[in-house]
């Protein structure tokens, strides 16, 4: 086994462009990382990535195995399989991280662990609990890891809320309401390929930030889901649920409201617009976490707006989340909660890896980072594919709510 782990992304588009492969980018430059692979659908988001200015400056010398070749192969041919070849010649125990649409994950992730991979997802991890389940297992037999990178969970916004509501300065977690809807240029990009009625929607792809906030920050585990959502037409005639509200309730009975959309107006600043609200209840008053993750105290009005989708002349950018910055070094840095998300679960790989080929202590270190319930894995954190199975159920009944089941079967069943 190598010294450092080498990664094979799989899946070129936007998250691995503006986060993942910075990140990887700085942890090969730093040490912490190999060699770092890409695989994609076609040559075209390879050649992107390839031909990034942003990259290009940000990590001067750096680059990565690009599958498909963009020099070797038709423009327009397809290589859905190609990633099961790039990973079947990797030795045991290096990294696969998928980034691909939400339905993609479970098959892909299967594989990488059949092939003796630590796996690295996007969240959510897999759309059913079953198969949570059964990749956990798997998983476990062979002493690998798997991370979901529910990158949230790495802002210090969270962590002092989870610090501070575990240590009962909080009160208990009883009414709360989050958002997040994101710009209306996303419905021109490859979302309209994949995120559509029959695969996923809006709650499920990023309403489930929000979910996983909560069971993070409190410990509470979700009892029910109620999801209405609105069908509305892509570019390409496709149709998506790109408009959800729900309502999921808790184990002690308290509500999540959570509304999600791609509709963002593309002129407005900001990105995107979300953030959180909860209120709670202590022994004398009332107890309240807020967190304001539209505005994070930034303005910027520029001479013109930039090149990208969504650019504005006013601006009011996140300096939390991703950020590649210069501090002198003839490169760029990455910082922020989308930087510290993998790079925690890479150093959780790196620590399991050290145990070689000692199964049984490299289960013992899995249970510890389990346990710890910092690092979403299937064992701590299946109950967000439960709450995924509760939504869609109740999505295709016209949001009546669906009530989770915990137990020695988990289910998920109409009210």
């Amino acid at each position: 086994m190598a010294n450092l782990p080498d990664v094979v992304v799989v899946g070129g588009g936007m998250i691995t462009q503006i986060q993942l492969l910075p990140t990887l980018y700085h942890l090969q430059r730093t040490g912490v990382l190999g060699k770092l692979s890409v695989c994609a659908l076609d040559a075209g988001p390879i050649r992107a990535l390839q031909n990034d200015p942003v990259l290009a400056r940000g990590f001067p010398g750096r680059s990565f195995t690009p599958y498909p070749d963009p020099a070797k192969v038709d423009a327009k041919a397809k290589f859905p399989d190609l990633y099961k070849e790039v990973i079947a010649k990797l030795p045991p125990q290096n990294i696969v991280l998928v980034a691909l649409p939400d339905q993609l994950h479970y098959g892909t992730i299967k594989f990488a662990l059949e092939h003796g991979q630590h796996v690295i997802t996007v969240k959510p991890l897999v759309l059913k609990h079953a198969q949570a389940v059964e990749l956990e297992e798997l998983a476990a037999e062979r002493g690998l890891m798997i991370g979901a990178e529910y990158h949230k969970r790495a802002d210090y916004r969270a962590l002092m809320a989870r610090r501070d509501y575990r240590a009962g300065r909080f009160g208990e977690f009883r009414a709360g309401q989050a958002n997040l809807v994101e710009c209306y240029y996303y419905r021109n990009s490859n979302f309209q390929n994949w995120c559509t009625c029959e695969n996923s929607d809006m709650f499920t792809y990023i309403g489930c930030h929000y979910v996983d906030l909560v069971h993070f920050i409190t410990g509470l585990l979700p009892a029910s889901v109620s999801l209405y959502g609105v069908k509305d037409k892509y570019p390409n005639g496709n149709e998506g649920y790109l408009w959800t509200d729900g309502r999921v309730t808790w184990e002690n009975g308290a509500f999540l409201s959570v509304l999600n959309g791609l509709g963002y107006p593309d002129a407005a600043p900001g990105g995107n617009s979300q953030g959180m609200t909860m209120f709670c209840v202590g022994p004398r008053d009332g107890c309240l976490i807020r967190h304001n993750d539209q505005h994070r105290g930034v303005d910027h009005s520029y001479t013109a707006a930039g090149g990208d989708p969504g650019d504005t002349v006013y601006a009011e950018p996140n300096p939390d989340y991703f950020r590649l910055l210069d501090y002198g070094d003839g490169g760029l840095t990455p910082v922020g909660y989308g930087h510290r998300s993998v790079e925690l679960i890479v150093q959780a790989v790196r620590r399991v890896r050290a145990a070689g080929d000692d199964v049984a202590a490299r289960r013992r270190l899995l249970a510890e980072i389990d346990d710890a319930g910092i690092i979403a894995t299937p064992r701590n954190s299946s109950y967000n594919e439960l709450v995924i199975e509760a939504g869609r159920l109740s999505l295709a009944n016209g949001g009546r709510e669906a009530a989770i089941e915990y137990g020695d079967n988990p289910r998920v069943f109409l009210k």
